[in-house]
């Protein structure tokens, strides 16, 4: 018998410790909840977007295309964002500009 009394206590710590997480969570979802609720409504007085909506729409929109910017694509297709003619090179002579006119 002193086994099975032995065991209690540990059993009602396992309970108190598992009732303070669940406690826990659901505290962080409602705390949550509440966060969401007034950026929310925060976004429908201003008339903008949420920045997380502006975040996974820019997500969408570059893993529709294939990639990120300035991402390698496969061989002989262009990037997303690059034009066909790219490839040309523009040789020119670098020269300093001043400003000859004091500024006060």
């Amino acid at each position: 018998m002193p086994s099975f009394v032995g065991r209690i206590p540990g059993f009602i710590l396992k309970v108190v410790l598992g009732l303070f997480a669940a406690l826990f969570a659901i505290s962080l979802l409602v705390a949550a909840l509440i966060v969401f609720i007034v950026l929310l409504l925060k976004s429908l007085i201003t008339g903008r977007r949420p920045a997380a909506s502006m975040v996974f729409g820019r997500f969408q929109r570059f893993s529709s295309q294939g990639g990120w910017p300035g991402r390698a694509t496969r061989e002989g297709q262009p990037k997303p964002n690059q034009k066909l003619n790219a490839g040309d090179v523009v040789d020119v002579e670098v020269r300093e500009v001043r400003d000859n006119q004091r500024r006060p």
